[in-house]
């Protein structure tokens, strides 16, 4: 594929289709155009891709991620949910025909349908500048969909990475940090200053690479059962464990002789706050406590 004289991905270029199509970033799809070339090329390196790669992008905006895809993939899918922006790809783009826009919400999309429209390759990958308002609803809604996705390079406001990456014991360790170790291998690929976006957002990025397990890492009983044990065990973080549990399972004698057994039977502490948890420990506790047919008092659903 013939790389353009002017890549969208630079400040010119950028400010020149703004002006052209009338544009402003929409806040509230969380919309930021990138203008660093150089940026895009990592991603595109540490996703692998290739002429034998098909990608999936989310969010293309005006382009710029999608062009250094087409010009290194085989196929390029984009979800783009802003009706405005699809006259300006279809402009911006106009040079690659291996590019298709759909103009959809990724969360409502049939993937498996889609994908299946796209030629064979070797791989499919997900690479993507990810709204800030909406990057943990589209991560789950990719991993727990039955496509296999060789590996997502995903851009996303850094702290939210730092959440996702985090290790038992650190303060950032959380609910999200256990699901994503329970699909996923994951590490921060690298960071992205603010200064280098159109309009420049509050926070720094960082480019966020998962490669799926072919298996979860741990086996549970009830999956279902394990991540809301997960969340409920984090609902207050500065509170110990066993009062998070009591929160979510009652105070009834019966329940606190399964809670206080099933705690043994994990070899954990109830006086341990969940953020020192492994995701093994919580593998443990959360099939001791399914086995005893303990049931939830909580809201949630």
């Amino acid at each position: 594929m013939t790389e353009p004289t002017k890549y969208i991905a630079t400040p010119s270029r950028t400010g020149e289709i703004l002006k052209k199509f009338h544009l402003d970033a929409k806040k509230s799809l969380g919309q930021n155009f990138l203008t660093e070339p150089q940026i895009l090329q990592h991603m595109i390196d540490v996703a692998g891709v290739d002429q034998d790669t098909n990608a999936i992008e989310i969010g293309p905006g005006i382009g710029a991620l999608t062009e250094f895809l087409a010009i290194n993939a085989k196929e390029v899918l984009a979800f783009e949910i802003d009706q405005r922006l699809l006259p300006v790809l279809a402009d911006t783009l106009a040079q690659y025909d291996n590019v298709t826009v759909k103009h959809q919400d990724i969360l409502e999309a049939d993937l498996n349908a889609e994908i299946a429209k796209m030629g064979p390759a070797d791989k499919t990958v997900v690479v993507a500048n990810l709204p800030y308002y909406i990057t943990t609803p589209i991560i789950f809604n990719l991993l727990e969909a039955s496509v296999q996705f060789d590996k997502f390079i995903l851009m996303m406001q850094k702290e939210v990475a730092e959440r996702l990456t985090a290790a038992p014991g650190s303060k950032a360790y959380g609910s999200l940090s256990v699901a994503i170790q329970y699909y996923c291998d994951a590490e921060i690929a690298f960071t992205v200053p603010r200064t280098v976006f159109n309009p420049q957002p509050n926070v720094d990025s960082a480019i966020l690479a998962l490669t799926k397990l072919d298996t979860p890492r741990i086996q549970v009983i009830d999956e279902a059962f394990f991540f809301r044990l997960v969340r409920a065990s984090f609902k207050q973080r500065r509170k110990t464990l066993w009062n998070n549990l009591r929160a979510a399972f009652g105070k009834e004698e019966d329940t606190v002789e399964k809670m206080t057994a099933a705690l043994d039977e994990a070899g954990l502490d109830p006086k341990q706050r969940a953020e020192t948890l492994t995701i093994e420990d919580f593998g443990k506790l959360a099939d001791a406590l399914f086995q005893k047919e303990i049931t939830y008092v909580d809201a949630e659903k």
